[in-house]
């Protein structure tokens, strides 16, 4: 009797590509999901008893609260500019998107300077009115969900306006021929048919307020992510901080496959082509751009003006020679992950458009699931495993003599793959879509014309490619440069950024201290801004 011997499974070329990227996500997520199935009885019982029941009732209202904010936002806003015409909605069209320049760090700080109660705000109240005890506090759960929700809002804002946009005023008006008033179609009609990308706006809102750091940091209100970051850094309880980051990756990926369900129900929408608006009349129309100031004014131009303010007022103090060593290093490791990301990117979607297989197309989609995990998450799993791997490598290399403490903990290769796990998505979808505007009879002309694979990647792929491998490059450097919680957990010792400055100078209430790193990123962030406005402005 003879022995057949057993084949191993054959992997496509699409697969041998993609898993060792998608493994920069699957493992720091495996690796936390784990400390769920190896539960430590007296890290839970101190989490039930002294953590979880704040941050669970401080997670779920900001959930609420950010969901009605970005809404309440949001919604009004697109309908107005994309439906309405009113005085200024070209300007108002494309400038409510540049909130999106602002991190909310940089926002949350700035509004607590501006209202607490020794800003000018109150002090001009007391000045006026002789007190100002009866001032909203903003140190408070409100102030916390209305920042997060001027930060954020611009996520509803541009999958509304898209929305509405598709809908035209038909829709409106075939209601009315049924008798509906136009106050009761927009409820009726409008709101449902736009539904898919409502909640496509909401739960992109809800994965960056999960994700928040610096915000929660200001305002001293617990979360997850500063719970995480405590227990690591306070009380050096890593396993600790590891079980409180399995259960925010629950809330995530809950999050993840309602955006998911979201985007499918979109393609279901159809669009009309109408361009006609709503000429709006009489007081509406001022109204209309009363609105639309205000939010812009509370959101971006304020704020903006008042880091200038304070950037002059310290400047000179300030600017010493600290500030080039801050903005060299944002600049390098922004710059190193762009290049290292944009690459990845570049190896997925290659892979992806040659090879068609479910195990390539199930790695790319695992690979770019980074985006929706917090920050706080991937610092946690990319360490765990560099540190059994760096207690074994010393095991092996002290006998030897060598007398270092780690290998890879602390340096910039471990903030690196942190990085890249984060912002793979950010790179993927403009390489991506430029790969998928290359039709398949350029590729079978090249061949035809004697050019093998490597030759045709490098002579038609590459040149078509380069507008996407641009944007995606600066679209990584742009988030790199403001991300703050992988940068403060991973960072070599000494290598403080932008980023690190003004967690450092906002935890000492020094707001002035704080803008001149602020504006920078500010300005920086403006750049992946002009990109979309042109892109989606006509």
């Amino acid at each position: 009797m003879s022995v057949v011997p057993l084949a191993w499974p054959r992997l496509s070329r699409g697969v041998l590509y993609a898993l060792p990227i998608a493994l920069l996500t699957v493992v720091p997520l495996l690796v936390v999901l784990a400390s769920l199935f190896n539960p430590q009885p007296e890290i839970w019982a101190h989490l039930l008893e002294y953590v979880l029941p704040g941050v669970l009732w401080n997670t779920l209202l900001l959930i609420v609260g950010v969901t009605v904010g970005v809404l309440a936002l949001g919604v009004p806003l697109a309908w107005l500019t994309a439906v309405c015409d009113f005085p200024g909605r070209r300007c108002f069209s494309w400038a409510l998107m540049l909130p999106l320049a602002m991190p909310a760090y940089v926002l949350a700080f700035v509004q607590v300077g501006l209202l607490d109660f020794t800003g000018p705000v109150q002090t001009l109240l007391r000045s006026v009115f002789g007190t100002s005890a009866w001032f909203p506090q903003i140190r408070s759960t409100g102030g916390v969900i209305l920042v997060l929700s001027m930060a954020f809002y611009p996520y509803v804002y541009l999958l509304a306006r898209n929305a509405f946009l598709s809908q035209g005023r038909r829709a409106l008006e075939a209601a009315q021929t049924l008798g509906v008033s136009r106050k009761r179609a927009f409820f009726t009609v409008a709101i449902p048919m736009a539904r898919p990308w409502l909640i496509g706006g909401v739960t992109l809102a809800l994965m960056e307020t999960l994700a928040d750091f610096g915000t929660v940091a200001i305002f001293n209100f617990d979360t997850f992510t500063t719970a995480i970051y405590k227990a690591w850094f306070s009380l050096f309880n890593l396993p600790a901080a590891s079980q409180l980051a399995s259960l925010l990756v629950m809330f995530v990926l809950v999050l993840v496959a309602v955006e998911q369900w979201g985007r499918g129900a979109r393609s279901y929408q159809v669009r009309s082509g109408d361009a006609e608006r709503i000429a709006l009349r009489g007081t509406g129309r001022w109204l209309a751009s009363a609105w639309c100031s205000l939010v812009l004014l509370l959101a971006f131009i304020v704020p903006l003006l008042q880091l200038l303010f304070w950037v002059k007022g310290v400047w000179a103090e300030d600017f010493d020679d600290r500030y080039p060593a801050f903005i060299g290093r944002s600049l390098l490791i922004a710059a190193m992950a762009a290049l290292l990301v944009t690459v990845f990117a570049l190896v997925l979607a290659y892979a992806r458009r040659r090879y068609q297989d479910a195990g390539t197309r199930w790695l790319v989609r695992l690979a770019t699931l980074g985006y929706a995990v917090p920050g706080t998450v991937l610092a946690v799993g990319v360490f765990i495993p560099i540190a059994w791997l760096d207690n074994a490598l010393l095991s092996l290399l002290r006998p030897l003599g060598f007398a270092g403490l780690a290998v890879f903990k602390g340096t910039l290769a471990v903030m690196l793959l942190a990085l890249a796990a984060r912002f793979l998505a950010v790179a993927f979808q403009p390489v991506d879509s430029a790969m998928q505007r290359i039709t398949r009879n350029q590729e079978d002309a090249a061949r035809s014309l004697g050019l093998n694979s490597r030759q045709t990647l490098w002579r038609l792929h590459l040149p078509l490619l380069r507008t996407g491998l641009m944007s995606a490059a600066l679209l990584t450097f742009v988030d790199v440069l403001k991300e703050m919680p992988i940068t403060l957990m991973t960072r070599a010792f000494g290598w403080d950024t932008l980023a690190v400055r003004v967690f450092e100078m906002t935890s000492e209430g020094m707001w002035d201290r704080a803008a001149l790193p602020s504006l920078f990123i500010v300005l920086a962030g403006l750049l992946p801004v002009v990109l979309l406005i042109r892109k989606t402005e006509p």
